[in-house]
């Protein structure tokens, strides 16, 4: 019989941001190899409606703490109206709001299951208390555990980053609750996401972000860039400080009496109406476009125009977008701390020491010399990208291997002889 899988994911919801999609690959491709219970907040339901609701043989319960998460964010708003990164920090605390009314909700129910997986969020300092249910639970994958990047000073203090050495309380109230060393497995990204959860976790290497293989697909590179082709270079993402565009647009401005560039920056955030001010100093306003938000299919096909992508983010822990860009057979360039150190090197790019501002700027120069110096060379970065994004990153070799560990865990299929599964419902406990 099939393992049954109730999943708590507090952010999931396609196109609503990169953590609710990773929430959201891991409920609708498991819900579509074994029967899956979904919890998740209310706020998401518009858009996993939009997307068509639950998988046939699932079922969705909504969790509605609203009365608690709109104050919170106002207040968040308030206090922080230049930092994004801060707001949703302060914003998170009503994770803990839900997770404590998702436990005493499915609490009558926990013989309807066999375990537990809680794929978001995916920070270490968010540990939940559904292992009082009493079944196997399976968290993350994790990524987390960031330090503060020291060479970047000045990109910390504009984005709040104070804040983030507040998070080690977050850690210290798992080691009281005992989420993770309670957990039958914890899967965690990488060393500094594994240093943060308890020592005596069951722990297991998983990247937490993957990448749709038929969204993100191969296109041939460009034409090789040239006096008469511009060296084009995409970014995607929030524009938040430290995504550190200002570098990349000093670099830009360097490179630009040796050969025709441009670049495309696909997002939009905060640090938006500032940024175009600096190209526009800068006199690269003609050659910098910024596109504002796009879809997913928009973004992929930015990628695609590009002859690179440029990650050059100070503080980066995941880096989905780098897979994305992989996929698209593109080569990345990204500044190598957190996510993009895991993902990011010489076969499929440039992986740029995070040694401070004006190392990072002479380096991105020098890795769009080299691009132009030999395209060959970067061409065949991109189709490894690609190969790996196949082997390693794509969403459904991911949950599958997932969904082997919880059986091996549990030992078979972790069943036993239970009533019909759940029906593709969707409820909101208010």
């Amino acid at each position: 019989m099939k393992l049954r899988v109730l999943m708590s994911a507090y952010q999931c919801g396609p196109g609503m941001g990169s953590v609710s999609q990773i929430g959201w690959e891991w409920y609708s491709r498991l819900a579509r190899k074994t029967p899956v219970t979904l919890v998740t907040h209310t706020r998401n339901r518009a858009a996993i409606e939009r997307a068509g609701g639950a998988i046939e043989g699932s079922e969705i319960v909504y969790v509605d703490t609203e009365w608690f998460a709109r104050p919170l964010y106002r207040f968040a708003k308030w206090l922080f109206p230049k930092s994004e990164h801060s707001v949703f920090l302060v914003s998170s605390l009503d994770y803990f709001v839900y997770d404590r009314k998702a436990y005493r909700m499915l609490k009558k129910r926990r013989g309807e299951w066999d375990a537990v997986h809680a794929p978001t969020p995916v920070s270490p300092v968010a540990p939940t208390t559904l292992f009082r249910l009493g079944l196997p639970l399976f968290i993350g994958p994790l990524n987390g555990g960031l330090g503060v990047p020291e060479a970047f000073p000045e990109v910390m203090r504009e984005d709040s980053g104070w804040l983030i050495r507040v998070r080690v309380l977050g850690r210290w109230l798992d080691r009281l609750m005992g989420s993770s060393r309670r957990a039958a497995r914890v899967f965690a990204a990488n060393a500094a996401t594994r240093a943060s959860v308890h020592p005596k976790a069951a722990c297991t290497v998983m990247l937490e972000n993957g990448v749709e293989l038929s969204r993100f697909v191969p296109a041939p590179w460009p034409e090789a860039p040239s006096a008469a082709n511009p060296l084009r270079i995409a970014y995607v993402g929030r524009l938040v400080p430290f995504k550190g565009l200002p570098m990349l647009f000093e670099a830009i401005e360097r490179v630009r009496a040796e050969f025709p560039v441009e670049a495309e920056i696909v997002g939009d955030g905060p640090k938006r109406a500032d940024w175009e001010a600096e190209v526009r100093a800068r006199g690269i306003a003609d050659i910098v476009k910024f596109a504002g938000n796009r879809t997913l299919d928009e973004a992929a096909e930015a990628m695609r125009r590009a002859h690179v992508f440029c990650l050059p983010s100070v503080r980066e822990s995941g880096g989905a977008v780098l897979l994305e860009a992989m996929a698209s057979n593109r080569p990345v360039i990204a500044v190598a701390y957190g996510g993009p150190a895991e993902v990011v090197d010489g076969a499929v790019g440039a992986a740029i020491a995070p040694a401070g501002r004006a190392s990072v700027v002479e380096a991105l120069a020098s890795a769009l010399r080299d691009v132009v110096k030999n395209p060959e060379e970067w061409k065949k970065k991109g189709a490894e990208g690609r190969l790996r994004a196949e082997s390693e990153y794509g969403w459904d070799a991911k949950v599958e291997r997932a969904l082997e560990i919880f059986r091996e865990t549990l030992g078979g299929d972790g069943s036993e002889s239970r009533p019909n599964g759940p029906k593709a419902t969707g409820q909101t406990e208010k």
